[in-house]
């Protein structure tokens, strides 16, 4: 995928991320897109209080990457790179 492909990419991410933030940034939290792989799969960084938060597997397979997949059926995954469960 070229450099362009990707910013598009990511900026259709931000787009359908921005209907649950609100949700996360009600207990202190964010999340923020990091990379895009060539097999599709978004990469995202837990921010503020969601980094820590027991719920974040939940909140990211019922929130987060459902609202991706829907809105881009092209994503193969959504995956966080830091958190709970994450090491390194």
């Amino acid at each position: 995928m070229s450099s362009e492909e990707k910013i598009e990419l990511i900026a259709k991410i931000n787009l359908a991320l921005d209907e649950v933030r609100p949700h996360l940034k009600v207990d202190g939290g964010d999340v923020e897109v990091v990379d895009v792989t060539n097999e599709l799969v978004a990469k995202v960084r837990w921010l503020g209080n969601c980094q820590a938060c027991s719920m974040s597997a939940m909140t990211m397979k019922a929130g987060i990457e459902q609202a991706v997949k829907q809105k881009i059926p092209s994503i193969t995954a959504v995956v966080a790179i830091n958190g709970i469960g994450i090491d390194g």
